[in-house]
């Protein structure tokens, strides 16, 4: 170090003194001179003193015009108080560093610009002056503006806007993405993000940052991501390469959109395209079937009155009559010839069960199901005789299927008291494999079937609609832990029915709420 030292002084040089101070001062004069910065010196009135070719490029003044004007002739009329207080803090010895203000340029503009402004001392050390070094930033302030609001911008959007590194680490996170996702950007930066991702679909962000190593760009590229609570949300993301200064690629700027309400959309619409060409299908099989239907009912109806009355072939062809004639009123239906739902009737519902009990009893014992039923003293009610049996017809033939190694189906019927009105309440219980959590708030969909390619989905749907329409409710538990499994499907249907327009058939998304045990 002191060797370093000795060569700086003027000695180690070879050089007289004088001609070292010479030579510094030229060295000094040049840096002065190509410096990009304005260099300029002052008195303590203000005086120009000295003028570099950086101060000329700035302020367009040569120095033979600039050299011996007043400072004023820089700085804005409204500013000139700050040349007081500067000259104030300069004969006080006080130094200012990176004051950023604006000052005016030979044409009148006014710019930006970062001053640092310095005493200049005489040899005893009094203050004579000052060295100002003036930097223009107005590059520097527009670019930092257009920063701002970008980072505005893309902090106030909807979308979620993320940046990532090439190894999918969380780089930035807007207060959209917090909106979407529930996370916080301290919660999510310097993560992965995998984070945000099904296990199931992890393996789409290797291909994504293979594309984006590649330089591509990915656009509305639809995909499930998961938020914090674990829910699902279906977005559309756009994901491109970010680059540094040389083109080469450093990581990704992510996009995000919540599509999840569009995609609801979509397949309501669907849903209500598939239900409307089923129902154009229904008719046309409706309609083909019903002469049919006609002569069957008429068959039996001459073998039943050829049969002795109270022999057990006439009872059996009494309820297949009754059977048919239910399947020719669905027909009927279909077809839009008639509404049984205008022309109710008073009924007992225990005989309406105990008659879809004996239509299954060979299935029942079949399966090994044995049958428990308790029916309170219930008065008649009012309803539509073939859509009731429909109903338990419906829920039972489930049962059934849910217990093909036995069990037990209770079914219970009492009077009940809720906020609508006195009422009917059906209890149909089974001891079978039960309903998954995530199937359970979807077994009232139109089409939707746990049952694979044996079952349509349609018998609940059909059987909420009816219930519905009759102003009761239906409502289904269900557990699939071994030792407790078994489902509980319950119906309320109130003794008054209700007025035309409220018994109107709702939509199939206009469902009442499930209970889960």
């Amino acid at each position: 170090m002191d060797q370093e030292i000795d060569k700086r002084l003027p000695e180690a040089s070879g050089k007289p003194v004088t001609e070292f101070d010479s030579y510094s001062r030229q060295l000094l004069a040049a840096i002065v001179s190509s410096s990009d910065d304005a260099i300029i010196s002052k008195d303590l009135n203000g005086v120009i003193t000295s003028w570099n070719e950086g101060a000329y490029r700035i302020f367009g003044y040569s120095a033979d015009e600039i050299i011996g004007q007043s400072i004023f002739r820089l700085i804005p009329e409204d500013l000139h108080y700050e040349e007081i207080e500067i000259l104030k803090k300069l004969r006080a010895g006080e130094r200012i560093s990176h004051h950023e203000t604006v000052r005016v340029r030979k044409n009148g503009e006014r710019f930006e610009i970062s001053l640092t402004i310095s005493p200049v001392r005489d040899d005893e050390g009094r203050v004579i002056g000052a060295s100002k070094i003036g930097r223009d930033v107005t590059g520097r302030r527009r670019a930092d503006d257009a920063r701002f609001r970008l980072a505005a911008i893309v902090d106030s959007a909807d979308d979620a806007i993320i940046s990532k590194n090439l190894n999918g680490i969380v780089m930035s996170w807007n207060e959209g993405a917090r909106r979407m996702f529930g996370y916080t950007a301290q919660e999510m930066i310097g993560q992965p993000i995998l984070r945000l991702i099904p296990d199931d679909l992890q393996y789409e962000e290797d291909e994504i940052l293979s594309k984006i190593r590649a330089g591509e760009r990915i656009d509305h590229y639809e995909t499930v991501r998961v938020t914090k609570n674990g829910e699902s949300r279906e977005v559309s993301v756009t994901i491109s390469p970010m680059r540094d200064d040389e083109g080469r690629i450093t990581g990704a700027s992510k996009i995000a959109r919540d599509i999840s309400d569009r995609k609801r959309m979509e397949k309501a619409l669907m849903q209500s395209e598939k239900i409307a060409a089923t129902g154009r299908m229904a008719a046309a099989i409706a309609h083909e079937i019903n002469n049919p239907l006609e002569s069957l009912m008429n068959l039996i109806f001459l073998a039943r009155k050829s049969s002795p009355v109270n022999g057990e072939a006439h009872g059996y062809l009494m309820t297949a009559e009754s059977e048919l004639d239910r399947v020719s009123q669905i027909a009927r239906q279909t077809l839009g010839y008639y509404r049984d739902s205008g022309s109710p009737s008073e009924v007992h519902l225990h005989e309406l069960i105990e008659g879809v009990l004996v239509v299954y009893q060979t299935k029942l014992a079949v399966n090994g199901i044995t049958i428990e039923t308790s029916f309170d003293d219930v008065p008649r009610i009012a309803v539509s005789r073939g859509e009731i049996i429909q109903v338990f017809s419906n829920i039972i033939a489930n049962s059934i299927e849910a217990m093909r190694r036995g069990g037990k189906l209770s079914v219970h019927l009492l009077t009940a008291m809720t906020r609508k009105g006195e009422g009917v309440q059906i209890v149909i219980r089974d001891e079978g494999s039960g309903i998954a959590p995530e199937h359970i708030e979807r077994i009232f969909e139109p089409f939707f079937t746990t049952k694979g390619n044996l079952g349509t989905g349609i018998g609940l749907w059909v059987a909420k609609q009816l219930i519905e329409r009759r102003g009761g409710q239906i409502a289904v538990a269900s557990s699939t832990e071994p030792g407790k499994n078994g489902t509980s499907i319950t119906i309320y249907i109130p003794f008054e029915a209700p007025a035309p327009s409220e018994g109107r058939r709702k939509e199939p998304g206009q469902m009442i709420g499930v209970v889960e045990k």
